[in-house]
């Protein structure tokens, strides 16, 4: 009996779980540079200039950030309205690229700042760049 209880526990688990990746990916807009976007990123998103940073790691940069743009990523971009793309570096893999976003978010948010200021100095948003 136990083990019936289980096994629907998992099912239940799992199709949540399927649902929800299911309504994310079917919001995404088709995106004619599709190709390009599925290479692994590091990416900075900002509240505003000089404002609040969030550092993350992808592997469909167009695809990620347009869900932190439409709240569907809860947590800390959604609860903070972060939701500019303000930097972003592209990797061979995803093991360097994971590799360089714990360099990234061990780093001093003063070395964020700098990173940003350096290749992006008027904060503009570089998701429309990227479709």
């Amino acid at each position: 009996m136990a083990r019936v209880a289980i096994h629907a526990f998992v099912f239940v688990i799992a199709s949540v779980a399927w649902r929800s990746m299911a309504l994310i990916s079917r919001k995404v807009p088709p995106s004619p540079n599709r190709r390009a976007s599925m290479q692994p990123a590091v990416y900075i998103l900002a509240s505003r200039p000089g404002g609040t940073l969030y550092v993350g790691v992808t592997s469909d940069l167009i695809q990620r950030v347009w869900q932190h743009k439409n709240n569907l990523v809860e947590g800390f971009t959604q609860k903070y309205g972060v939701h500019e793309l303000v930097y972003f570096e592209q990797h061979a893999t995803m093991i360097n690229a994971i590799a360089r976003e714990k360099q990234l978010k061990a780093g001093s948010r003063a070395k964020k700042l700098a990173l940003i200021e350096q290749a992006n100095p008027q904060w503009q948003d570089l998701y429309p760049g990227l479709l």
